[in-house]
């Protein structure tokens, strides 16, 4: 009994304990590098449509290709992460490099110079991912992965409002070409933030030398582990998880109405997008705490309901600020509960050394289905009509959900008998 008690007060303190400076960093980490790299991403749909004269559909495809490009990184990053010293080089690399590509996006002339920037930017961003969620697994304590992860998909998105409104305010001053420059200096800071998670790893380990890892997938111990059924509903989720871009652009089409113009409407979408992100934010950050007591698999499930609700409002044809500020802040809180119910998923059900193949792999789900979604609806869009494209992601996210509540009452039956 007595050791029972010691187990559970040491339990309790562990959790009580989880905000380390090493967790907080990587959630700094991902703040300042959204706050770069989306800085670009608001500006990008006028930037491709107005300023390189493209079409929606060439915004989908640059879209499409840097996320499979982000899947391609994670998965070949993924294998390298297992290894304790090497994922910290990967994290740190990782983001300069998105940092440099974002802000060259700046220097293109043509729709495909952009293009390659976005693409280059994508696969340092993926490659540094799987890292970054490995290094962050060992530094919390698995009864608070929710929360850390929380906080890490919280930082992400507070960059994503810090990112818009510098775009927001200097477009107007300095110009969309200048603005998009600027965006590289962010990354910096992210790179620096990083190195102090790093730091903290290396002291929980202690003089033991770091123990060196195969690069391999780990196919074998991940299915063993459990990982490949839930990869289903996500991947779902995935095939139906449009670009954030196509969501500003929508916005914007809908919006350069009644006398507005290009620029108001763009600036008016670029604030609403804020809106969403700042809303994610906090989402993400309780739906951690609400994932610790009930699990990943609910919180991810009620994230694609949510999505339903917002494409469905996204499809609608209503030139009214209101209606798409409704619709981002449901896009918003889907987005903050999925994204920290699959990483808090991968963490729970593997060990340390195959963290960074699970993330890997997780990461691949997510790039794939996020080019099939971002190029199948900038195409639908273009060829068809914007209803009919955002009809299409709605259908993925209710495959998602029934998957899910599948998943759930197929558990809850185990477990009764």
């Amino acid at each position: 009994m007595e050791s029972e008690r010691t187990s559970d007060v040491s339990q309790q303190d562990s959790t009580r304990h989880w905000l380390t400076p090493g967790v907080a960093s990587v959630g700094l980490a991902s703040f300042f590098s959204d706050s770069g790299h989306e800085i670009a991403t608001s500006l990008l749909p006028t930037f491709i449509t107005v300023t390189l004269r493209s079409t929606a559909g060439a915004l989908g495809l640059i879209e499409g290709i840097a996320d499979a490009l982000t899947g391609v990184a994670k998965l070949v990053g993924g294998p390298l992460a297992n290894d304790e010293e090497r994922r910290r080089q990967m994290a740190s690399g990782g983001y300069l490099v998105t940092a440099a590509a974002t802000g060259a996006i700046g220097l293109a002339g043509t729709v495909w110079q952009a293009g390659v920037c976005r693409a280059v930017a994508w696969f340092a961003r993926g490659f540094r991912s799987p890292a970054r969620d490995a290094l962050l697994g060992s530094l919390a304590p698995e009864e608070a992965y929710g929360r850390a992860y929380g906080i890490e998909r919280a930082g992400d998105n507070l960059g994503a409002v810090a990112g818009p409104l510098i775009a927001a305010g200097l477009v107007g001053v300095i110009g969309i070409r200048h603005t998009i420059y600027l965006s590289a200096v962010p990354g910096v800071l992210a790179a620096l933030a990083i190195t102090v998670a790093a730091a903290e790893a290396r002291r929980r380990r202690g003089t033991a030398a770091p123990v060196r890892r195969r690069v391999r997938l780990e196919l074998d111990g991940l299915r063993n582990a459990g990982l490949f059924k839930p990869l289903v509903p996500i991947a779902a989720f995935e095939l139906g998880n449009v670009a954030t871009t196509l969501l500003i652009l929508r916005a914007t089409t809908l919006l350069h109405t009644g006398g507005r113009s290009a620029t108001a409407a763009t600036s008016l979408a670029v604030l609403i997008y804020a809106g969403h992100n700042l809303f994610a934010a906090f989402v993400a950050y309780g739906g951690g705490h609400w994932l610790d007591r009930v699990g990943p698999r609910i919180v991810f499930c009620s994230g694609a309901i949510l999505y339903i609700a917002a494409y469905s409002l996204f499809a609608l044809p209503l030139h009214v600020w209101e209606v798409l500020v409704g619709a981002f802040l449901l896009a918003g809180s889907g987005i903050g509960l999925a994204e920290t119910a699959e990483s808090a998923l991968v963490a729970r059900l593997l060990p340390d050394h195959l963290r960074g193949s699970g993330f890997g792999l997780l990461g691949g789900v997510q790039s794939v289905g996020d080019f099939a979604s971002s190029a199948i609806v900038g195409v639908l869009w273009t060829a068809v009509s914007s209803t009919v494209g955002f009809a299409y992601a709605a259908a993925w996210m209710a495959v998602s959900a029934l998957a899910s509540v599948r998943a759930l009452a197929s558990g809850h039956s185990v477990s009764a008998s």
